[in-house]
Parts: structure tokens; C-alpha cells; sequence
């Protein structure tokens, strides 16, 4: 009986909070946004939670709807069909500042259109910290681990993937390192001329917005990538090859003048141990393998949160 109780108790904490808010487009244009909160500590939700999930009242449908907010893709596709008596549907894309709308009963707005809110004033913008190194080096495990502590604490923080290989949170977060590299080799891209111009004006609209942005630019120093490094406003070096170092130091530090965080010098054993601390913290540690849980540095994790601009 005890343990039904307790299981009861649980299902009745709200994971799920949403908020209305009435908006002005730059054109004048008045809709309502659909601010979605999940409020567990790890901002994780199941299907099961859209089991009773309701609207809020007082959903203007004579309006156009913008869903915001960090949720899962079916959660958004849930509030867009729920919401299909509104005029039109935008889903917010915080990379590009503005909802893509998915849904019209309307000629206010079209297909594809992008809904741009009215700003007051001029925004401060948040740090951008690109993670940097050579590959297989764990740089990709150790910004995932850096952006989930984080998340933990302050919902504004956003980890930015610029990069083709096809790998993302969904490869680390899958459990499987098989299948994980399986579906990242399926889901490789390419360099493009626009690639790392898209990302680096993604990376400008995200400093606007969020407490603080996570970038992951892979573990080549190429010369394309000066628009990312323009974008950006501080470096960690996460390195199994020492000798790797002195080559991003140049990258990020003497060609664009970014502020060093961090040097992490990577290794497969399980160690933490400070070797500077003066000017930049300078670290041995490990393993940042995928599938094996650490924990970030108490260190590391304080130089990092020095960085989030308060929203």
C-alpha cells in the first residue's frame, strides 16, 4: 500500500508546465506563445506525460500560436495538432529568433514564414564557449557532460553541434556505442561554403537569447571555421596529444584574441588532477569515453558557470 501511495504522490508532481503569453511580431503582427517548462531536474520527460496534458485556457483562436521552449520533437507535434483551430502554428526555432510557421487556416502568414518578435531594447549577449581539440579526444562526451550539468541549474544554457559527423546528444544519450556509431556514420554530412556562416549567425541569435552557448566545431583547425571563431567569445582545449595544444592556442587565441577558459589534457585513466590554475585552469583527466558516465570536474564546472550571464 505504501508504495502505491508513493506512486500516486508521483504521478500527481507536474512535469510538464506551459504559460500563454500575448506577442507583437516586428510587423505588427499579434499572436500568443506557448511557453512549454519541464520541470523535472533533468529536463526529461517520457510519452506517458501527455497522458491528461491539457492547453491552458484562454487560447485565443482568432490568433496565431507560437509553441516555445526545450521539449522533445513529439511533445511539439502533440501542441501542434492540439492547437489546429488557431489561424496558424509556429514552432520557435531559437538558432534563427523566430517561430517557422508549420500550419495555416489563415493569409496572415504563409508556410515556412518566419515569426520575428518585437524587440524593446538592445540585447546583452551571452558567452559562447567552443570546445576545442584534436579527435578522439572526448571533446564531444565532455561538452555533453558540461551541457547537461548545467542544464540541471539553469534552463537558458544550449549546447550548439557545428559540425558534419553526424554525431549530436542523441548518439551520447543512446546507451549503444555500436548502433550509436552506425546511425552517425548514416547521418554524416559534408562541408558545404555555407556551413560554418549558417552556424556562426545560429550562434549570435543563441547569445541573445540563452545564459550561456556550448559550441562543438569538431577536431580539425580549419580555416573555414574563422566565422564560427568570430561568433564565439571563449575556448576550452580538450587534447589526449599534448603537442595539439599549442596549435588551438593559435587558432582560437591568436587569431580572434578568444579568452581561454580551460585546457583539459584528456587520458583513458579514470584521474583528476589540477596543473594550473593562475591564468586559465590547466587539467589531467579521464576517461571521457562514450557510454561511461563522469562526472565534471568541480574545477572545471566552476570556471564554466563563472561564465552564464543571468536572464
Amino acid at each position: 500500500m505504501t508504495s502505491n501511495l508513493q506512486w500516486l504522490s508521483l504521478m500527481a508532481i507536474p512535469k510538464i508546465q506551459l504559460f500563454l503569453t500575448a506577442k507583437k511580431s516586428v510587423n505588427g503582427l499579434a499572436y500568443q506563445q506557448l511557453e512549454i517548462e519541464i520541470l523535472t531536474p533533468d529536463r526529461v520527460i517520457n510519452p506517458a506525460d501527455l497522458i491528461g496534458l491539457e492547453l491552458p485556457s484562454g487560447v485565443d483562436t482568432s490568433n496565431g500560436v507560437v509553441i516555445s521552449g526545450r521539449a522533445p520533437i513529439w511533445l511539439y507535434a502533440y501542441f501542434v495538432n492540439e492547437l489546429h483551430p488557431t489561424k496558424w502554428v509556429a514552432c520557435y526555432d531559437p538558432r534563427i529568433s523566430g517561430g517557422v510557421v508549420v500550419a495555416t487556416h489563415s493569409n496572415q502568414v504563409t508556410i515556412g514564414q518566419i515569426i520575428t518578435e518585437s524587440q524593446s531594447s538592445e540585447v546583452q549577449l551571452c558567452p559562447a564557449l567552443m570546445i576545442v581539440g584534436p579527435p578522439n579526444s572526448g571533446k564531444s562526451v565532455l561538452s555533453h557532460a558540461l551541457f547537461k550539468t548545467l542544464l540541471q541549474e539553469n534552463s537558458h544554457v544550449y549546447l550548439q553541434r557545428a559540425n558534419w559527423d553526424g554525431e549530436g546528444n542523441w548518439t551520447i544519450e543512446l546507451g549503444d556505442e555500436e548502433q550509436a556509431e552506425i546511425m552517425k556514420v548514416s547521418n554524416k554530412g559534408e562541408l558545404t561554403q555555407g556551413f560554418f556562416p549558417y552556424h556562426a549567425q545560429a550562434i549570435l541569435e543563441l547569445r541573445r537569447q540563452k545564459s550561456l552557448v556550448i559550441v562543438d566545431i569538431g577536431g580539425m583547425v580549419q580555416p573555414e571555421k574563422q566565422p564560427i571563431l568570430e561568433a564565439c567569445s571563449h575556448y576550452l582545449i580538450v587534447s589526449s596529444n599534448s603537442d595539439e595544444v599549442i596549435k588551438w592556442h593559435e587558432f582560437c587565441r591568436d587569431r580572434v584574441n578568444l579568452s581561454t577558459v580551460a585546457v583539459i589534457h584528456s587520458t583513458l585513466e579514470t584521474c583528476e588532477e589540477v596543473n594550473q590554475s593562475q591564468f586559465y585552469l590547466e587539467m589531467t583527466c579521464g576517461a571521457w569515453l562514450m557510454g561511461q558516465s563522469r562526472a565534471v570536474p568541480d574545477e572545471l564546472l566552476k570556471r564554466v558557470r563563472s561564465l552564464l550571464l543571468e536572464r
